[in-house]
C-alpha cells in the first residue's frame, strides 16, 4: 500500500469509488492530509478576542497574532490593536436582570421595544440579539481603527455573556448569537466554550488558566496569576508545568461595583478611594467568609448566582439583627467588600507559595487598576511581590480578551483548550463551536 496521501477527485464523473478502491485507501494518510488542509494555516494568522465578564462593565476586544508558544518563542504574542466600549445602558440593565433568577419579572418594555417581552425567554432572545449586534459594532470599530480588513482575520473568539452557571447541575448558559456576528463582520466566530468541558465532567470554568499556561509559564520560577474580574480566580504556574492549579476564589468587582452604583451612583470605585475612606467591619467580614463556597475544595467555579447584591443585602440584614453595635457607613461596607476580595484570594494563594523564597503574583482584570485593592493584596502576601501582568508584557485589562482569541485559535487548530486539573474534566478536549462566515 502506498504511503502517499490519496487525491480526491471532485469531478462527479470520476468520483465513484468501488469496494476495492476503499480497501486501497490509506486512511491514516488521508486524515493527515485533511488535517493539514484544514488546520495548518490557522497557526500564525490574525485573531480577534472578545470578552464581557461577570462585572458587566463593557465589551473588551483585541486584534492579535500568535507566533508560537512560550517554550520556543520569546514573544509568542503580538497585540496589534485593542478597543473597549461600555454597554448601552438598556442592554446592561437587561443583562443584569437575566443574571438573577426571575430577575426579568421587574422589567417592562420601553416604548420602542416589542410589547410581547413578557417572559424570561423573551428577554433572553431580545438581549441575545442586541448583545450580538453590539458586539459586531465593536469588532467593526476595532478593525477600522486598526486599518485591517475582515478577510485578514481568521476567527473571532467570543465568550458571550454568562447569564447562568450551575456547574453542580452541569449547566451553563452564555447569551450570544454567533450567526449575527459572523454575518455583520464577515468573520467566522468561535463561541460556546464551556459546555464541551462540562460534557466530560468539568466545571466549564475557569477557562483562562490554559492560556496563562501557554503564554506565561516560566521554567525557572513559579508564577501565580490572580484575575480580578467580576469574580476572582487564580492560576498557579509552577516551574514544572505538569501540576497547574486554577479555580475561582470568590467575588471581586461584581460586589464592589454594585455597592458603589447603589450608594455613590458610580459604575466603580475608582482606585478604591471610597473603600479607603471607610473602616473594615471585622464581624461582618467574618460572616461573609462563612459563605459555603469558600470552604469548597477545588476544582470550583462561581458567579452571580452565588454572589450578588441581593445576597449582600440579606447578609447585612442578618448582621444588623445579631450585632450589638450596627453603626457603620456605606463606605465601611465597601472597605469590607474590598477586604473580602483580598483575603479570599490571598488565602488560596498562600497555599502555593514558599515563604522562604520570593514569589511573584501577577494581577490582571479590572481589579488590577484598583490601587487600594492592590495594597490590600500586598498586605496579605508579605512574602510575595504583587504586581500586574504588564510586567509580563500584557496589560491587565486585555488578558481575558486575548485568552479568547487564543482559545479560538486552539479550536481551529483542533487543539485542546481546557486543563482537566483546573476544571475537573476527565480529559482535555477541543472547546467551542464554529459559525463560519
Amino acid at each position: 500500500m502506498s504511503n502517499a496521501a490519496p487525491t480526491i477527485n471532485t469531478n462527479n464523473n470520476d468520483s465513484e469509488l468501488t469496494t476495492n478502491d476503499y480497501d486501497d485507501l490509506d486512511y491514516t494518510a488521508l486524515t493527515d492530509a485533511l488535517e493539514q488542509t484544514v488546520f495548518e494555516n490557522f497557526d500564525d494568522g490574525l485573531y480577534i478576542g472578545m470578552m464581557s465578564g461577570t462585572s458587566l462593565d463593557g465589551m473588551d476586544v483585541v486584534l492579535c497574532q500568535f507566533t508560537g508558544d512560550s517554550e520556543t518563542t520569546p514573544q509568542p504574542l503580538q497585540l496589534i490593536a485593542s478597543y473597549s466600549q461600555d454597554f448601552p445602558a438598556r442592554l446592561r440593565e437587561v443583562l443584569l436582570a437575566l443574571c438573577q433568577p426571575d430577575g426579568t419579572a421587574a422589567l417592562t418594555p420601553n416604548f420602542d421595544e416589542p410589547n410581547d417581552l413578557v417572559s424570561e425567554l423573551d428577554w433572553f432572545g431580545w438581549a441575545s440579539r442586541e448583545y450580538s449586534e453590539f458586539a459586531s459594532e465593536v469588532v467593526n470599530t476595532l478593525l477600522q481603527q486598526a486599518n485591517t480588513d475582515s478577510e485578514s482575520v481568521l476567527a473571532i473568539g467570543c465568550h458571550g455573556q454568562t447569564v447562568r452557571h450551575r456547574p453542580q447541575m452541569a449547566v451553563t448558559l452564555q447569551l450570544l448569537d454567533a450567526n449575527i456576528i459572523a454575518e455583520r463582520t464577515a468573520i467566522s466566530v468561535v463561541s460556546d466554550f464551556r459546555r464541551r468541558d462540562m460534557a466530560v465532567g468539568g466545571q466549564g470554568a475557569p477557562l483562562v488558566p490554559a492560556f496563562h499556561k501557554a503564554l506565561f509559564s516560566d521554567a525557572a520560577s513559579t508564577r501565580i496569576l490572580l484575575n480580578l474580574g467580576g469574580i476572582a480566580n487564580i492560576t498557579v504556574l509552577p516551574s514544572s508545568s505538569d501540576s497547574i492549579e486554577g479555580y475561582d476564589t470568590g467575588p471581586a468587582n461584581l460586589l464592589l461595583d454594585a455597592w458603589a452604583k447603589q450608594h455613590i451612583d458610580k459604575d466603580y470605585d475608582q482606585d478604591g478611594r471610597w473603600a479607603q475612606s471607610g473602616q473594615v467591619i471585622e464581624p461582618l467580614l467574618n460572616q461573609l467568609l462563612e459563605h459555603p463556597f469558600f470552604a469548597q475544595p477545588h476544582p470550583k467555579s462561581t458567579g452571580r448566582e452565588d454572589f450578588n447584591l441581593a445576597w449582600l443585602q440579606a447578609e447585612l440584614q442578618t448582621f444588623d439583627k445579631t450585632a450589638t453595635d450596627t453603626r457603620y457607613s456605606a463606605a465601611d461596607v465597601q472597605a469590607t467588600l474590598t477586604e473580602l476580595t483580598a483575603i479570599s484570594g490571598c488565602d488560596q494563594i498562600n497555599k502555593f507559595i514558599n515563604n522562604q523564597q520570593k514569589s511573584y503574583v501577577y494581577v490582571c482584570g479590572g481589579g488590577a487598576l484598583n490601587s487600594y485593592l492592590m495594597t490590600r493584596l500586598q498586605a496579605h502576601l508579605p512574602h510575595c511581590v504583587v504586581t500586574t501582568t504588564t510586567e509580563l508584557g500584557l496589560q491587565p485589562t486585555w488578558v481575558e480578551s486575548v485568552a479568547f482569541a487564543w482559545l479560538a485559535r486552539q479550536t481551529l487548530m483542533g487543539e485542546t483548550g481546557n486543563l482537566p486539573a483546573v476544571t475537573g474534566a476527565r480529559k482535555g478536549v477541543v472547546l467551542g463551536q464554529v459559525c463560519f462566515a
